[in-house]
């Protein structure tokens, strides 16, 4: 089951971890987060999942940042979250996917336990300028069946910024 909005704010502050939460960003069923100013791109054109592919940071201005179509771009929320005992889910706001803006490529579901910023994976359909601070995403929570196990030492938990793949890890193993 999906935690309606009042129950994701019963459990603000115990299970569910918002910071900073306004309570206006709530919804019937899930909370919306924001876009933080910065944004990393990858400088190569291609790029090899066995390495620890190079990366660009960019910092979006005031007056805004024009996405391109066929570039990926990593960006981050500025909002921190942590859960116990629910799965954190993630997806683009309707408002956001009409301007042909995708949040993420896959990476929308959270593992129960995580704790961290999210890492958007943005990318468009055709050119569209985006803004430090729109609330671009929302996050909403699923329960999960006893007994399971929290996810506490992955390679993206507990992390302080945006991250680009760290799958290359992986292959270290």
């Amino acid at each position: 089951m999906i935690l309606s909005g009042l129950e994701i704010k019963n459990h603000i502050g115990h299970e569910i971890i918002i910071e900073p939460f306004d309570e206006q960003r709530l919804n019937p069923n899930s909370y919306n987060l924001s876009l933080h100013n910065e944004l990393l791109v990858y400088t190569h054109e291609s790029l090899d999942m066995r390495k620890d592919n190079p990366t660009e940071k960019i910092i979006i201005p005031s007056e805004g940042f024009m996405l391109m179509p066929g570039k990926l771009y990593l960006g981050r929320t500025n909002e921190y979250t942590k859960t116990e005992g629910y799965i954190p889910m993630l997806e683009g706001r309707s408002s956001i996917g009409r301007l042909g803006i995708c949040i993420h490529v896959t990476a929308g579901f959270g593992d129960v336990g995580f704790a961290g910023y999210w890492t958007l994976e943005l990318f468009c359909v055709q050119p569209v300028r985006i803004y430090a601070g729109v609330q671009i995403a929302q996050i909403y929570y699923h329960t999960i069946t006893k007994p399971y196990e929290r996810y506490v030492n992955g390679k993206y938990q507990n992390n302080k910024g945006i991250q680009a793949s760290m799958l290359y890890k992986e292959f270290e193993i």
